[in-house]
């Protein structure tokens, strides 16, 4: 470096030099050409976006060993939390019988014990105040529970029978089937279009993989399973091999020796893990889903190349937490389409899968995917607006992505976030979550890691981040709405879709309508599918 600037001082100075002693010069040549005309530099421009991966690949969670223990002692609480999670999901489930993953958990957990029926396992767990459930996604089943220590042996004794000893009665599974074809039929399709659309978006970004079908099943195969599936089920897919055991709370080594060695009656391996496929980036794809409703719901995403472990996944989350999470009034499309339009109720996105925790608006733990998705979902919106709210959406969605983040609105969201995530992380069987899902991502202190990197963020790092992996042309959509036909018509023309106000708004916002209105939704007219609500799923 100091040579460079003592060679850069000596050209200046010879320069100078030339100058105070210039000697006269000579007469100009008529036939000289004329002198060359400086040429101006380019203005600078921004880098093309990158080109997206053609798949995106089924890179392997991690495989905890057998049994792996994670134990959360606080000696300061009476309550004991137990969390065992079985790497099993509804991408186990056989074609033709999907749902049989969440049925053969929903029967264990609630069809009662080899020495009590279902009532009689609650008629238990009533007086002692204890929680016993269950949930199933696609790659993972958990199995949670609650109980004040003064209870803890007889809810041990419970809780592991459920497991090692069910019932598996065919009363019971005739019971807890029709609840399951009663959720889909009646539940899904009918009383709940926000659902039906993140459902009808997933079949459509997953479509040809084992995510794609709802991981309560279908109609038909849920109608086809029968009791010796379940009970094989049960054998091949809560094993061993596939358990991690997660305790926090008033616990001690004798708790968790004894927890460990009853679950070594469980079968130490089963059937081998589902080898998931490559998910095709397709884009620009639609599905509506029509039904008899008073309002649109809209749900568009795609499959993200990234997930927790990627050094762009914390600046990605940050800017779809910029965009909205679930009832956060800090979000950009809650307080465009929202606040200021009147448009619906509900405006969020996120960088992977969200699933509500109940109770709550924060995401559940131990639902990690090896192929995550990116996701906005709009509800519930008066369907003459239903285009506009989309188009508005990716409108607010581009504008991040090609201008950024200022440094004000980053250290907003920085500030937030900051706060927001220690509340994602405010219970014990949160806390075990988080430790488990990390085994899985090879995120240990995955929050406190998410912390971390917010301190190092720039708008430019975050743009940066953004260019790469979030691109609103690979978006695809989701539309559950009464006037199918309308909307499709509507989507292939690209027509304008202008709004109008019951009470005066700024000429700036209505200026920016206009824009809105008249922009190009970045999907393809001839890739538009019409899908009556009773079809879905029924297979």
């Amino acid at each position: 470096m100091m040579k460079t600037r003592a060679l850069m001082s000596l050209t200046a100075l010879l320069g100078l030099a030339g100058c105070a002693t210039t000697p006269t010069a000579p007469p100009p040549d008529e036939n000289a050409p004329p002198p060359a005309v400086p040429a101006q530099a380019a203005p600078p421009q921004k880098a093309a976006l990158p080109e997206r991966p053609e798949s995106v690949p089924a890179k392997p969670l991690g495989q905890p060993k057998p049994l792996q223990t994670v134990v959360l002692a606080r000696p300061d609480t009476p309550i004991v939390s137990f969390r065992l999670v079985f790497h099993t999901g509804s991408v186990d489930d056989p074609k033709g019988k999907e749902g049989l993953t969440a049925l053969t958990a929903q029967l264990m957990a609630e069809g009662g014990t080899q020495k009590l029926s279902a009532a009689q396992l609650l008629e238990a767990l009533y007086p002692m105040a204890a929680e016993l459930d269950v949930f199933v996604d696609k790659e993972f089943t958990t199995f949670s529970g609650r109980v004040h220590k003064d209870f803890l042996s007889r809810f041990q004794d419970l809780f592991t029978d459920v497991l090692l000893a069910p019932r598996l009665d065919s009363a019971e599974l005739e019971r807890l089937r029709a609840n399951a074809i009663s959720d889909v039929e009646n539940g899904l399709r009918s009383a709940n279009d926000e659902a039906l659309g993140k459902a009808a978006l997933e079949a459509l970004i997953y479509e040809g993989h084992p995510y794609a079908h709802f991981t309560g099943g279908t109609v038909q195969g849920l109608k086809a399973i029968t009791l010796d599936d379940v009970k094989g089920h049960a054998q091949r897919v809560f094993t061993q091999d596939r358990l991690v055991v997660g305790l926090a709370g008033a616990v001690d080594d004798t708790l968790t020796q004894s927890l460990t060695s009853r679950l070594t009656a469980l079968p130490s391996t089963g059937s081998p893990r589902v080898q998931l496929p490559a998910v095709p980036t397709t884009a620009g794809r639609t599905v509506i889903i029509q039904k008899p409703t008073l309002s649109t719901a809209v749900s568009m995403g795609f499959v993200n190349p990234i997930r927790r472990g990627d050094p762009d996944f914390f600046p990605v989350a940050l800017a779809m937490a910029n965009l909205g999470e679930h009832r956060q009034f800090i979000g950009v499309l809650f307080n465009e389409l929202r606040e200021k339009r009147g448009l619906n109720y509900g405006d969020y996105a996120y960088a992977e899968h969200f699933i509500e925790s109940p109770g709550s608006t924060y995401n559940r733990t131990n639902i990690a995917r090896t192929q995550q998705d990116l996701t906005l979902w709009l509800r519930p919106v008066v369907p003459a607006n239903g285009v506009f709210a989309t188009r508005g959406a990716v409108f607010f969605l581009n504008q991040m992505v090609t201008e950024g983040l200022s440094q004000e609105r980053l250290d907003l969201m920085r500030g937030y976030l900051q706060g927001y995530t220690r509340l994602w992380e405010q219970t014990d069987q949160r806390r075990l979550g988080y430790a488990i899902d990390g085994l899985f991502y090879d995120t240990p202190n995955f929050l406190e890691q998410y912390r971390e990197a917010m301190t190092k963020m720039t708008p430019q790092s975050v743009q940066d981040a953004l260019r790469r992996h979030v691109q609103p042309g690979a978006l695809n959509y989701a539309f559950v709405t009464e006037d199918a036909e309308g909307l499709a018509n509507t989507l292939r023309s690209g027509e304008p879709t202008p709004i109008t106000y019951a009470s005066p708004k700024s000429a700036e916002l209505l200026e920016q309508d206009k824009a809105i209105s008249s922009s190009k939704l970045p999907l393809r007219p001839e890739a538009i599918q019409i899908l009556p609500a009773q079809q879905f799923m029924e297979k």
